[in-house]
Order: C-alpha cells, then sequence, then structure tokens
C-alpha cells in the first residue's frame, strides 16, 4: 500500500529553492493509475537533504475555516490524505474533543503524534496536558533567573485547569513547534525529519481566526506597552528583567536568547521583529493557505464561509480558496459565483457502513477539482484581489471587505490621520497610509464588496 501511495502522482523535479507542494505543473496534477506513474513521489524536505539541514524548507500550515457542520473536518482529513499520498511528510493537528477526525480516519487520535501511514501523523491537542511543558520552562526560567524565589517550584501542574483563552495561548505554542512561525520548527517526524505540511483543525473558526491575527495585534500591544516602559520609571526598571523572563520560559529564540548584553530598546526592537516575523507568515501564500468550506445545500453556510472570508482579511491574512462538501451526490447547487475571485471546487466524500474508502475517494474523478486546489500554484493565488490598495493620484483607499454589510464596517482615525482603524465583525485593523494621501476621511462608499474611502 505505501508503494502504492507513492507512485499516485508524478511530479516534475523541483527547481532549485521551490517548493513542490502547492506548485504541481497544471498537467501533472492528473492523479494516475501506478502503472502509468513513471517517478516516484518523495517527500519535498528529502530533495534538500543534499543542501544540508542548516537551510531546511519551511513548513507549510493548512487551516480551514467553515460554520459548525459545514464539512470542516471532513476537509482537513482530505487534505491529510491528499498531501500524504503526494509524498509530503503531512501532520494533521485536531483541536477538539469532537470524534469525527478519529471516525473520518479510523483511528483512535491521542496526544502525542500517532503514524497513521509512513507520511502522515496526527495528534490531538489538549490543554490541560499543554499546560504541563510550559510550567515546566516557566520554572527552569524561574530557577535561572530567581524572580519568584522558589515560589514556583510549589505549584504542581496536573492541579490545574484550563482557564477562558488557555487554549489558544497553548495551541499556538504548539503549532510554533510544528511549524516555526517565528523561527524553525522543532517538533519532528517519526524519521526525525520536521513536517512538510501541518494541517490544523482548531476548536471554532473564531478561534482559528484570533491565532492568525495573534502576532500583528500583539504589535500594537507591544508598541504602546514599549512606550509606558520608555517613558515611566518603573518601566524602565523592571522591563529588561520581565522580557527576559518571558524570552527564558516561552523560549521563543531558541536555546540562546538574544537579549544577552542587549539594552533595553534594543530588547524591544528584537521581540518586534519576532511578532514581525510571525504576522508575515500568515501572510505569504507560500507558507499559509487557510481554505473556506461550506455546505452548498445550505444557504446559511454559505453566507458563513463568506463571512470568514471578510474575516480572515481583517484578521491580517487571507483566504486561498473554497469547497464545497458533498456527503451524498454533487448537486447543481454551486455557489461559485458568490466566492469570485477565489478559486472554487467541490468534494464528494461519501460515507459508507464500513467507514471510509479514502484512496477511492482522493482517486474519484469528482474530486479532481479539490486535488487541484490543494495544490494549485502559488501564482494564481496571488492574483486574487489584494485587501488593500490606495490611489495617491486621486487619494482614494480602496478596501476588499467581502462577507460584510456597508452598516457593518466602522472607520475611526487616530495618529493625526496617518492610519485608519477598520471596524468590522470580531476585528479591528490598522491600515498605514502613504504619506501623499495623509489626511482625514472625505467620505465613503461601499461597492462590489469594497469599501471605497476619500481623503482629502
Amino acid at each position: 500500500m505505501c508503494q502504492l501511495r507513492s507512485l499516485l502522482y508524478h511530479k516534475r523535479p523541483q527547481s532549485s529553492g521551490q517548493s513542490d507542494l502547492f506548485n504541481l505543473h497544471p498537467e501533472e496534477k492528473k492523479w494516475k493509475h501506478p502503472a502509468a506513474a513513471s517517478v516516484v513521489a518523495t517527500s519535498s524536505r528529502d530533495n534538500n537533504d543534499t543542501i544540508g539541514e542548516s537551510s531546511p524548507k519551511p513548513t507549510k500550515f493548512v487551516t480551514f475555516l467553515g460554520k459548525g457542520g459545514s464539512g470542516k473536518t471532513t476537509a482537513a482529513v482530505f487534505a491529510a490524505q491528499h498531501y500524504a499520498l503526494a509524498g509530503m511528510s503531512t501532520c494533521l493537528v485536531v483541536h477538539n474533543q469532537d470524534p469525527s477526525a478519529d471516525i473520518l480516519l479510523g483511528t483512535k487520535i491521542g496526544t502525542s503524534p500517532t503514524l497513521i501511514n509512513d507520511n502522515l501523523s496526527v495528534i490531538r491537542l489538549e490543554t490541560t496536558k499543554m499546560l504541563l511543558e510550559p510550567l515546566k520552562q516557566l520554572k527552569q526560567a524561574d530557577a535561572r533567573l530567581n524572580m519568584t524565589q522558589g515560589v514556583l517550584e510549589g505549584v504542581v501542574g496536573e492541579e490545574l485547569g484550563v482557564l477562558p483563552g488557555m487554549d489558544s495561548i497553548f495551541s499556538m505554542l504548539e503549532l510554533e513547534r510544528l511549524v516555526g512561525f517565528f523561527r524553525q520548527a522543532t517538533r519532528k517526524n517519526h524519521k526525525g525529519k520536521t513536517f512538510d505540511v501541518v494541517i490544523y483543525d482548531g476548536i471554532s473558526p473564531e478561534e482559528t481566526l484570533r491565532m492568525i491575527g495573534l502576532s500583528s495585534k500583539t504589535r500594537l500591544y507591544v508598541k504602546y506597552l514599549r512606550s509606558m516602559a520608555e517613558k515611566t520609571d518603573l518601566g524602565r526598571l523592571t522591563s529588561p528583567s520581565i522580557m527576559r523572563f518571558v524570552d527564558e520560559s516561552m523560549n521563543i529564540s531558541g536555546n540562546k536568547s538574544p537579549f544577552d548584553g542587549m539594552t533595553s530598546a534594543a530588547m524591544w526592537d528584537t521581540l518586534e521583529r519576532f511578532l514581525e516575523t510571525g504576522a508575515s507568515t500568515l501572510k505569504d501564500p507560500e507558507r499559509f493557505r487557510s481554505f473556506l468550506v461550506m455546505d452548498p445545500n445550505n444557504p446559511i453556510s454559505v453566507k458563513s464561509a463568506l463571512r470568514y472570508w471578510g474575516c480572515a482579511i481583517q484578521a491580517g491574512s487571507h483566504a486561498s480558496g473554497a469547497f464545497a462538501i458533498y456527503s451524498s451526490h454533487l448537486t447543481n447547487k454551486n455557489p461559485k459565483e458568490e466566492f469570485v475571485p477565489l478559486p472554487f471546487a467541490s468534494a464528494l466524500v461519501p460515507f459508507s457502513r464500513d467507514g471510509l474508502h479514502w484512496d477511492k475517494i482522493l482517486l474519484d474523478q469528482a474530486n479532481s477539482s479539490v486535488r487541484e486546489l490543494l495544490s494549485e500554484t502559488v501564482s494564481q493565488g496571488s492574483s486574487l484581489t489584494p485587501s488593500v490598495t490606495f490611489d495617491t493620484a486621486n487619494k482614494l483607499v480602496t478596501l476588499f471587505m467581502p462577507g460584510f454589510e456597508k452598516s457593518e464596517i466602522k472607520l475611526y482615525q487616530y495618529r493625526g490621520g496617518s492610519e485608519l482603524l477598520i471596524e468590522a465583525g470580531d476585528q479591528r485593523r490598522v491600515i498605514y497610509l502613504p504619506s501623499q494621501i495623509q489626511g482625514k476621511v472625505g467620505g465613503a462608499k461601499f461597492l462590489e464588496r469594497s469599501i471605497i474611502i476619500t481623503m482629502r
């Protein structure tokens, strides 16, 4: 079976420095019968072994956004099976207690990576267990820096429960180990190499969106905290020690802290660069892809997917495409036009009494559009509508806001007209204006899912 899986994709040789994960040639995207395949697919990271371990290709991160019951978990499992069958070292991360993923995979998912086949591992995140490792690191940092004078040693992690908000924080720490948003990923697969692609099936779309926007939002908090720290005696006195403690406990910079010997200003600069790296990763279509998922027979599910499209943009990222998931048979209900210019695909994932036959499902011609969308070229994705455009000649700012109505969008101005604050849904986004069009807002109109702002 493993040989069958590796033979199913015919892949062209990689060009130098270019990942093949999302860049299959159009003529080579067609799934072939094993007898017709002439090249054995290998992990994109295997090709990098000749280059050396010092320059590994970064792990890709894929997630799905959709209303409950729309097929979000089904899409995540489909994608995991697809990438694994293509020869990519894949890890499916499930962050909920819903047994749907277990049923779809036909296996029990544990809190440590479980190997499904040669290329696919799966793990379930449970915050109560994820809490233990950061607490251990916190105690180690305290022992080195003596911040609490030994008080933390008396805290027993197994006694602690989960407080609101802890799920997102600790899941982000675990995903950092798998993906490496801020630095190189550290968790490895069973062959001792980091994963080529990590697929995340989160608690809810709202929590996933908050995680996507975490770096960019934290940068704003850091900006104001830095201002407070540099303008007060208490801040100047305590901020270096607090920042060293945070760095030691979270281990955000690896084994050796970059803060050693730095001035306070240099520490703040370093922290902002870390956050900028994380924010940039989630804007990069080569590193991050999020797909909208819907039940095409449910108008509410379709409307929710449109809404999450706008929310993803508001969170500082993007949507890479849209899926319609059918469980029985394909119908004429196809909301493709509502998601233009996003790539759109439909998947048929039928349930049977004896479970799901993924090899048959993946090879089904009815699912070819989904396989092509998952392996789509980055160049096509980059041609999508930009979230912000500036027309300096006419002093116009155009914000692409799909899924929102004009009445839901609020504009604010601060900093003397140098930036705009856009509030829509549960997200706020800061738009920094070019110097040529900075000033007061003269008017705004909503046209074709975009808000066009005139500056004066």
